[in-house]
């Protein structure tokens, strides 16, 4: 991790987001104290987010019910009548 003061940072910025938009995570400091901190953005996991779309899908499921005895496929041809 770089440390950078905050002068020298206000001055370089466009640099500095660069580095840590490509996965550097970069301190800032005032008189030698942290006080902020540049780092690269979170990537969304892709399986990570398949299941959580998976998860409501069967909540939701989970919530409809369309009654005793009724199927998807008989409201469908009722429609269609």
């Amino acid at each position: 991790m770089t440390t950078v003061g905050i002068f020298e940072a206000k001055n370089r910025l466009s640099e500095l987001v660069e580095r840590a938009a490509r996965g550097e995570q970069i301190t800032i400091t005032r008189r030698g104290e942290a006080i902020a901190r540049l780092v690269p953005p979170e990537t969304p996991n892709a399986q990570e987010q398949a299941r959580a779309l998976a998860a409501r899908i069967r909540r939701s499921r989970a919530q409809h019910t369309l009654g005793a005895g009724v199927s998807i496929r008989e409201l469908i041809e009722d429609g269609r009548r």
